[in-house]
């Protein structure tokens, strides 16, 4: 039998886990329990009669005195730390976060504050854990909605330019086609041969932008075959000038590449050309009259490296992490024809040959495309 309430709350006192303190009206602990030592990290008896602050981060000694003596004074149960981050001090100078209840209580007209303490660095590592997560969970789920509007946005575009694309050379096939019957004279077959050429060139563009599409689906499917052979550069140099020199607007003109007669690879021959054609018929549509493209090549023992440098429109800085995305076209190129397929095309078939495409460009200062092939394939 327990002989009586003394001794029942003296067990109490020691038996529970969490921290118990006592201190008086000046703040001079007078009592705690062993878990507050173990919690403090201090021996049996070494807290009595220390100032309240030698538990407390000296960082918040400044305003603690006035805080403690307003409490005191208004005599108010309180609890601390489960909103605004609490924190004590432990021996060591280490410190850790706490809840806090604050219960005033007079003995003998005499007041004094008893503090319950509760470290709770395991909650608020998991708290911390758990809030963690879920920012990344929400980063995550914001990148992937973004990932999904640009997706999105891709879709509309290209549903848009295909649109375009087809209807504006079938709606000049269909009024050449029409005014052709008009012209039934022998002495007008100049103004028949007119829209003739017309009707031919829209042919041939839709084709290309077909064939543009077969490319894709190649790509896709694995279906390409390419062919390796060894050949002179300036055989598909001149190709590419001979057949972009047709579409130079007014004033343009196309700066040949210096010393290289004597430039060889052994490569796929087409993909080659197809690249820099699609390179240079770009820096043709998107530069005004009376500029220049350049067309530099430079080979070293194992890659040989070229420059597409035009003065046109350039690309615009936040759309130019998606110009060798398939159907992506810059917001200032949406008014030229183009699907935006040959970019993608012409990346994908250099890679697959062991070579790169990059790019620096500045909006309404021009484009500098660079293309390093290996001069043999592996």
């Amino acid at each position: 039998m327990l002989k009586n309430n003394k001794e029942v709350f003296e067990i109490l006192y020691e038996a529970i886990s969490e921290g118990i303190l006592i201190v008086d009206e000046n703040q001079t602990i007078i009592a705690v329990n062993s878990s507050t030592e173990d919690m403090f990290g201090y021996e049996r008896g070494e807290l009595n009669s220390k100032p309240l602050e030698t538990l407390i981060p000296t960082n918040y000694h400044k305003g603690h005195g006035h805080h403690f003596n307003s409490f005191y004074k208004h005599s108010e149960k309180r609890s601390m730390g489960k909103g605004k981050a609490l924190f004590a001090a432990r021996k060591d100078g280490s410190t850790f976060p706490v809840e806090v209840g604050l219960n005033p209580f007079n003995v003998s007209d005499k007041k004094y504050v008893m503090a319950l303490v509760i470290d709770i660095t395991e909650r608020k590592n998991y708290t911390d854990k758990l809030e963690n997560t879920v920012d990344e969970r929400t980063k995550q789920l914001r990148e992937a909605l973004e990932t999904e509007k640009e997706l999105n946005d891709l879709k509309t575009k290209f549903l848009s330019l295909v649109s375009h694309e087809f209807k504006t050379p079938l709606t000049g096939i269909l009024t050449s086609s029409m005014l052709l019957s008009k012209y039934k004279l022998t002495e007008q077959q100049d103004k028949r041969d007119k829209h003739i050429n017309t009707i031919n060139s829209k042919v041939q563009y839709l084709n290309n932008i077909l064939n543009d599409f077969l490319s894709v689906e190649k790509l896709e499917t694995g279906k390409v075959n390419y062919k390796f052979v060894e050949f002179r550069l300036s055989k598909v140099v001149n190709e590419v000038i001979y057949n972009a020199n047709m579409l130079l607007k007014e004033g343009q003109k196309i700066k040949y590449p210096d010393n290289i007669d004597d430039i060889s690879l052994i490569q796929d021959e087409k993909t080659i050309e197809l690249a820099l054609s699609n390179l240079v018929h770009n820096a043709i549509k998107y530069s005004p009259e009376n500029t220049t493209i350049e067309l530099k090549v430079k080979q070293d023992k194992n890659n040989t490296t070229f420059d597409i440098i035009d003065q046109g429109i350039g690309i615009p800085e936040n759309d130019q992490k998606n110009i060798f995305n398939r159907y992506f076209r810059a917001e200032n190129a949406l008014l030229n024809q183009g699907t935006g397929i040959g970019l993608n095309i012409a990346k994908t078939h250099l890679e697959n040959l062991g070579g790169t495409i990059s790019f620096k460009s500045k909006e309404n200062s021009g484009s500098t495309f660079t293309i390093t092939i290996p001069n043999k394939a592996h």
